[in-house]
């Protein structure tokens, strides 16, 4: 069993930044891929970042590159979302995951956080 604790979320003005934090336990991470998703009011949860536990290779959604950078480090088992340039479309609840695959991290992985909230004000 994998166990996901999100933090870091807030209020902030449009164009300001935050850092979400999501730290793991319960299972060897070395095999495993980890992202974020978001969901916004009265729409449906979507795929934002994911990172490659091993190696660290990095994936984004098109609406957030450039802006938003996910990491990870490993001796915390913790991953970090470091998001720049907000915009009010970005407000949403925001979800860690995990899953070792990478194709159903991005679509329905295995494992989820209980969620923290992201608004971004005008």
């Amino acid at each position: 069993q994998v166990q996901l604790v999100e933090s870091g979320g807030g209020l902030v003005q449009a164009g300001g930044s935050l850092r979400l934090s999501c730290a793991a336990s319960g299972r060897t991470f070395s095999r495993y891929y980890m992202g974020w998703f978001r969901q916004a009011p009265g729409k449906e949860r979507e795929f934002v970042a994911a990172v490659s536990w091993i190696g660290g290779s990095t994936y984004y959604a098109d609406s957030v590159k450039g802006r938003f950078t996910i990491s990870r480090v490993n001796a915390k088992i913790t991953m970090y979302l470091q998001m720049n340039s907000l915009k009010v479309e970005d407000t949403a609840v925001y979800y860690c995951a995990a899953d070792d695959s990478l194709t159903r991290l991005v679509r329905t992985p295995d494992y989820w956080g209980q969620g923290t909230q992201v608004t971004v004000s005008s």
